[in-house]
């Protein structure tokens, strides 16, 4: 039996960030992790996979447009294996860079899969047998997983998880993606510029729900542009497979009517769920909300004292980057420390061409909430950067109090997940957009585009 100050239960972004910072204020930390591999679903079969996917397609679809730079090409061919190869080796590069991060502050990894008996202890088991490890503190960062519609289930063959998504051999013919959030989107995108037929289905009205609807709108005519179908206002109600393919029954929501849809493959990306079984966290009385989460204190504590969660498998935003920041504040404070987290200043972002990226209020927000506000908004066609880059598509806008407190800022356009970490800053700074505004801003830079979106909201806008 092990002794630990802290015991961190998932080696995900939180997780691991938790257990190095811990480490580094002093504490003796053990991470266990039962995938084999750290990193979690972000590393192993997530954000990083799919952002190399992301990147290699894009250089595949951008072979068919140089002729417009003067650049001729003969006919180019697809090696999928090598993509997933090059795609694997960047996971693997980086689950290493962890355990070497780990030796390095002095995190003992342990590998296998962990339970909490009773408070002050972990259960660990793999395949050497079973190992108790006691601990002060014990920190739940078990993550998410794909969420299945009912009655529907993953084989990773024809009905895809995201996790099956990263890893077909070749490219479908037809691609049929349940969920226009941004994990349908961004996959959708990697296997459409490959070469299939991508149609997305959607239950609402829009896509990318939760980020602004004015900015969702210029992101779904971008999309549609380079070449996503989109089918709004559906729900998919039954798959049946044939020896042909597969097809999606289908429901117009609101219009009694029903539609039939062929495909060979179909993702079903609607969203995740906290992985929190396994833990015991029903015998120990962990409280949970009606949605699984686990329910914490302003310090992550659960109702159980001395045990305490973060990440996804807790309420607010299920992205790597807040359980990072969720990591370090919870272990912060144990530590003795001041610490917090506004996760009004969490930014979010979609890496489709064009990127998708947002902090703060949405004017959905805004106006729902009966707030006052004024508005300004930057298109992309009149930056010179863009223009030159041929990177036209979307615009920045802006949303603030009428005295000029920024409320929220949300981009559709090129780089926009790098842009818009000017306006977090800001944002959490309580900088106004006249701050923003008289900031000097390198030229030609797709980042002017903010700039002039804070003079729109003044009724000062030189290019516009």
């Amino acid at each position: 039996m092990s002794n630990f100050d802290l015991v961190v239960i998932g080696g995900g972004p939180g997780g691991y960030v938790a257990a190095i910072r811990a480490a580094q204020l002093g504490l003796k930390v053990a991470c266990v992790e039962g995938r084999g591999s750290l990193g979690g679903t972000c590393l192993n079969v997530g954000c990083i996979p799919s952002k190399a996917l992301l990147t290699s397609s894009a250089k595949f679809a951008e072979l068919k447009h140089l002729a417009v730079h003067g650049i001729s090409t003969g006919e180019a061919s697809l090696d999928i294996a090598a993509m997933m190869g090059r795609k694997d080796k960047i996971v693997g590069d980086l689950t290493k860079g962890i355990s070497f991060l780990f030796k390095k502050n002095g995190v003992e990894s342990i590998e296998g899969w962990a339970s909490i008996p009773t408070p002050g202890q972990v259960l660990v088991k793999n395949g050497a047998g079973a190992t108790v490890l006691t601990a002060k503190n014990i920190l739940i960062a078990t993550g998410s997983e794909p969420t299945p519609l009912p009655g529907i289930d993953f084989d990773e063959t024809n009905i895809l998880s995201s996790t099956g998504a990263l890893t077909l051999s070749e490219v479908p013919d037809h691609l049929v993606v349940i969920g226009a959030g941004v994990i349908g989107l961004e996959l959708g995108q990697v296997w459409s510029r490959l070469g299939a037929k991508v149609t997305v289905v959607e239950y609402l009205d829009r896509i990318l729900p939760g980020l602004d609807s004015d900015i969702a709108k210029l992101a779904q005519r971008a999309l549609t542009k380079r070449g996503l179908k989109f089918q709004l206002g559906r729900k998919l109600t039954g798959i049946e497979q044939t020896p042909t393919g597969l097809v999606l029954n289908l429901e117009r929501i609101g219009k009694d009517t029903t539609e039939v849809l062929e495909a060979d493959k179909v993702l079903i990306a609607v969203g995740r769920r906290p992985v929190t079984r396994g833990l015991g966290a029903e015998a120990l009385g962990i409280e949970r909300n009606d949605r699984g989460f686990i329910s914490v204190d302003d310090r992550f504590m659960t109702s159980v004292p001395g045990i305490y969660a973060i990440g996804d498998c807790v309420p607010g935003p299920m992205l790597a980057h807040k359980a990072e920041e969720d990591g370090v504040a919870c272990v912060e404070m144990l530590a003795g420390q001041p610490s917090h987290i506004d996760y009004n200043a969490v930014p979010a972002v979609v890496y489709t061409d064009p990127e998708v990226a947002s902090v703060g209020a949405t004017e959905d927000d805004l106006k729902t909430a009966g707030t006052e506000y004024i508005s300004g908004k930057f298109s992309f066609m009149a930056n010179s950067r863009a223009r030159s880059s041929g990177e036209t598509d979307g615009a920045v806008k802006i949303l603030a109090t009428p005295e000029g407190k920024l409320l929220g800022a949300h981009i559709c356009g090129a780089h926009g997940g790098d842009l818009i970490a000017e306006l977090v800053l800001a944002l959490t700074k309580g900088a106004s957009v006249e701050d923003i505004s008289r900031t000097c801003h390198a030229h030609p830079a797709l980042g002017e585009a903010v700039k002039e979106a804070c003079l729109d909201v003044l009724g000062r806008a030189i290019h516009a």
